[in-house]
């Protein structure tokens, strides 16, 4: 044990306990996403369908979504003090539950959605690209940095879905040619908005299949959620 361990001892991000980043008995409460689920979207439903009411009628660039575990509970916790709290090494703790839940893609590359750049650096890092480089180590496939920003919208918490659709319109730009089965890497599944947008942007380079892979996924009232 350092120095630094016995003078700042590493704390569980979801009950606040001392000695790991997130604790056995919180992971155990993360709530694991299994089937059935939306075929393309990747919603929990009580059967198995090709598109559920959160995603018929969208025109989506996305070939499918699929999330580890819903967002409540213990997760809400964890991907805040993730994101906004500068626990960095939960990235290697949630790619591990993704790895667990979710399939293997078969993909030719691993990309992330690039962080808002006043936002990130108010972090210091980008949960996303750090979620995406444990995944691709983990796959063994190429981690390539296919997207960048054209503007930073504002954030979307609090917004109305077709607020985000638009807030989040044409903002990703393609950095060069993608290959042509990408996954896209983010920490949150909320309405799909941002996926949508970052995965047109692209197939505009050159993707034919992109596959939205998150840490969590926002669940509407009513969801059929499974427990672990």
């Amino acid at each position: 044990m350092s120095l630094l361990d016995l003078l700042l001892p590493e704390r569980c991000a979801g009950c606040g306990e001392d000695g790991a980043t997130f604790c056995g008995r919180c992971q155990g409460a993360l709530v694991r996403l299994q089937p059935p689920l939306c075929g393309r979207c990747g919603a929990p439903v009580a059967w198995p369908v090709e598109r559920c009411r959160e995603c018929a009628g969208r025109r989506l660039a996305f070939a499918q979504a699929r999330s580890a575990i819903a967002y409540e509970g213990v997760a809400v916790r964890i991907v805040g003090a993730w994101k906004r709290g500068g626990r960095r090494r939960l990235a290697r703790t949630a790619a591990d539950v993704v790895c667990e839940v979710v399939a293997r893609p078969a993909a030719e590359a691993v990309t992330f959605v690039p962080g808002v750049a006043g936002r990130e650096l108010w972090r210091g890092h980008n949960p996303a690209a750090r979620l995406a480089a444990e995944l691709a180590s983990a796959w063994r496939l190429p981690l390539l940095p296919l997207l960048g920003r054209t503007a930073a919208p504002r954030p979307q918490r609090g917004l109305a879905l077709a607020e985000r659709r638009r807030n989040v319109a044409g903002s990703f730009r393609p950095l060069g040619c993608a290959p042509a089965s990408v996954v896209l890497v983010d920490d949150v599944y909320t309405s799909g908005a941002t996926a949508a947008a970052a995965a047109c942007a692209l197939r505009l380079a050159g993707a034919r299949r992109v596959e939205v892979i998150t840490f969590a996924r926002a669940l509407r009232e009513g969801s059929f959620a499974r427990g672990p």
